[in-house]
């Protein structure tokens, strides 16, 4: 086959199969003396056609994940040749490039040995597979991909197949008539075992993913559920206790799992202890829903039990659930130290996907130090008021045993921070609110010893910052009672106080949990986990209400009803209603948290003009105010302030009709033509588009308008 220099005379190939691979197109040899690669042109928008083709390879089953990436802007280059690109990704086999199978070491990837005499030639981890290929999104040619194949064979660095059907050395002896354990079947094996699914369930689903490669075969069963044995005894006999010094211990399990480790300052006189965790499932997951949208912090669980408490990263899913991208375990929160494990986490990202970037950060304490955020993310910081919330409802019900009275100071300590957008003195109304409540010993006492000291800095940061919307607060209270419940249920006296065991908690048992539950909602399986997780927040809960299920007080608005979905004789009173104080009498609630109730009352009290707006609305409005006030004469300051007034107007109405129009086709007919000519940013293998508002927009009405079987092929590239 000749040799080209050039692709200008390569045409571009359309293969008509909903997939296709490697073997369906013609390829062409392009390069010098020195270097030669397979190359082929398809049209950009059948990229993810051909990726999950070649994941379905019959010889070879596997995903593939991005290894590197680049992106360039239109007109940034003076002088370019033809294979340019405004778009570089490298795609490489997922057993590869690693290679942790020489010399039987114990493996980042898992937290246990096979201790058996005729041990696996290989380790059930990554292989060292070379198989590579590239994707170009041309700079003359937008429209057109450049796929460059480095490698096609799935063999290691000595030539030798390393997984797949054709692997003899795979999984042990006759490993050559199963494929190779990939890392989906093996993380949902170990999710069902740590969570405690009965091992007949187990075997059953794991014996499923196995005949999805290799067919129906009575080996195969009996070597499934041999591994499955073996691995539920592992897991069961397994202990965080690796010396029975705590510290020798966590620097072991370092060690051990060093690809699960993005930054580690141990202690010392002059530096704290820091370890900074993110799996690679995790590292997939913020790159996938943290670009172009918002990230959370849960900023200080366990800081009186734990021997470090630990901060908690967290990115939105698709159903805007909180999902952990990564955990900090320290109790250090000084700006160098906290930009230290922040920078070593971006870098750790942009090594993957130099392009990403998130839009917005939210916090829940005014202690932390903002500027690491903002000139590591390069994001705007909004303020969540869940944490406050939650505590004074605990302490007004815990220290108040007179209901009225409960309902009655919770809706008073709103109004003190209702006062920073009302124009009233807020320090007024904190002393009308002790003088009114002087007799309620036991809760005065807590609030002046507690709170008094620092409330002034919680109004300040108040004040100062965005308030997040009862979404996302409801939604990062969700994981912190999750991690509160899968962290405190340990019977071991002192295990509090043990690092590696905190650790072992979250890398098994939190991991294993959110991993099963993303896995079942998008992929359609376990029904009832699926079920559970949808409805793990209440947001979702409350959209499961019918308006009419609400009724108000005509008279006074003093509190609203909400009739029972399951007994049309019970209801439920949420007093103060339209306000993030509303007060109910559910037992969720009398937890201390923010129950379906008040957000179901607070969403329809949102188009009634007689209740308040919300905090968030308010704070969003004084930022538009101060926007509009700011320029001081008749200048062109004032034509700016009003253009950027007005784009954000037209944007946020136009997002609004997008969440709640029946009919998307209809608000899709109104975007202007512009929008519909340029490509945004979908899932791993698409560019990043524009970064204006307007273009997340067109995204959001695509993958609304996308078929569910498209979704589905971009989002199993996207879990590794």
């Amino acid at each position: 086959m000749d040799i080209k220099d050039s692709i200008d005379d390569i045409p571009v190939q359309d293969p008509p199969d909903e997939e296709f691979s490697a073997a369906d197109l013609t390829w062409t040899k392009v390069g010098n003396e020195h270097h030669v690669d397979d190359v082929a042109l398809i049209p950009y928008a059948r990229v993810d056609d051909f990726i999950n083709g070649e994941c379905n390879n019959v010889e070879c089953p596997t995903r593939f994940h991005i290894e590197k990436g680049r992106k360039r802007e239109r007109g940034s280059l003076r002088e370019y040749k033809s294979d340019e690109y405004l778009l570089y990704r490298l795609y490489w086999c997922s057993f590869g490039p690693e290679n942790y199978g020489e010399g039987g070491t114990i493996l980042p990837s898992r937290r246990y040995r096979l201790n058996t005499r005729n041990r696996a030639a290989r380790p059930q981890s990554m292989r060292g597979c070379t198989c590579h290929f590239a994707v170009k999104r041309l700079y003359t040619q937008p429209s057109v991909a450049l796929i460059i194949y480095h490698e096609r064979r799935h063999i290691n660095k000595s030539g030798f197949i390393c997984h797949g059907p054709l692997d003899r050395d795979a999984i042990g002896p006759g490993a050559k008539k199963i494929p190779y354990i990939c890392n989906e079947i093996q993380q949902q094996t170990m999710s069902l075992i740590y969570l405690g699914v009965p091992e007949e369930n187990v075997l059953q689903t794991h014996i499923e993913g196995v005949q999805r490669y290799c067919g129906s075969d009575a080996k195969v069963n009996s070597l499934a559920s041999q591994y499955v044995q073996k691995l539920g005894m592992i897991i069961k006999r397994s202990t965080h206790e690796l010396d029975l010094d705590d510290q020798a211990s966590i620097r072991l399990w370092i060690e051990r799992n060093k690809k699960s480790v993005f930054f580690c300052q141990d202690s010392s006189e002059n530096n704290p202890f820091i370890l900074g965790i993110q799996t690679e499932w995790q590292l997939q997951q913020m790159i996938r829903f943290g670009h172009h949208s918002i990230l959370a912090a849960d900023s200080s669980f366990g800081i009186s039990k734990l021997k470090y408490p630990l901060y908690t990263l967290l990115a939105f899913d698709s159903r805007q659930h909180a999902l952990p991208v990564a955990w900090v375990i320290t109790r250090t929160i000084t700006k160098d130290d906290v930009t230290k494990w922040m920078k070593a986490l971006v870098d750790r990202i942009h090594a993957v996907d130099s392009c990403w970037r998130i839009s917005g950060f939210i916090i829940d304490d005014p202690t932390l130090e903002t500027d690491p955020i903002r000139d590591t993310f390069s994001c705007p910081i909004l303020f969540s008021l869940w944490r406050v919330r939650r505590s004074w409802l605990r302490n007004v019900i815990k220290r108040c045993r007179n209901t009225q009275v409960q309902r009655e100071i919770f809706k008073r300590l709103g109004g003190i921070i209702y006062t920073l957008w009302s124009r009233k003195d807020s320090k007024k109304a904190l002393e009308e609110f002790i003088q009114d409540f002087i007799d309620q010993i036991s809760f005065i006492q807590y609030f002046k010893s507690f709170w008094m000291p620092k409330l002034e800095m919680w109004l300040s940061t108040m004040r100062s910052l965005p308030l997040a919307s009862q979404e996302s607060s409801g939604a990062i209270e969700g994981y912190h009672m999750k991690l509160k419940l899968k962290i405190y249920d340990d019977s071991q006296l002192g295990a509090l106080q043990r690092v590696d065991w905190l650790v072992h908690k979250l890398t098994t048992e939190l991991h294993s949990s959110y991993w099963l539950d993303l896995y079942a909602d998008e992929s359609g399986s376990f029904q009832e986990v699926k079920d559970e997780y949808v409805a793990s927040t209440s947001w979702h809960r409350a959209l499961q209400i019918p308006d009419n299920a609400v009724v108000f007080d005509d008279r006074e608005h003093l509190y609203a009803k909400v009739l029972s979905q399951k007994d049309i004789n019970k209801s439920r009173i949420v007093w103060n209603p339209g306000s993030e104080f509303a007060f109910c009498d559910c037992s969720w609630s009398m937890q201390g948290n923010l129950c379906k109730h008040v957000i179901k009352v607070n969403m329809v009290c949102e188009n009634l003009k007689d209740y308040p707006p919300s905090l968030s609305y308010l704070s969003f409005q004084e930022i538009l105010l101060n926007l509009w006030r700011k320029p001081l004469d008749d200048s062109v300051s004032l034509d700016q302030s009003i253009a950027w007034a007005t784009q954000v107007q037209d944007n946020i109405r136009r997002l609004v009709e997008l969440t709640t129009s029946d009919d998307i086709t209809g608000v899709v007919k109104k975007l202007p033509v512009k929008w519909a000519c340029r490509k945004g940013r979908t899932s791993v293998g698409k560019p990043a588009g524009t970064t204006s508002l307007s273009q997340i927009t067109k995204n959001a009405s695509q993958k609304m308008i996308a078929s569910r079987k498209k979704t589905r092929k971009r989002k199993r590239l996207s879990r590794f």
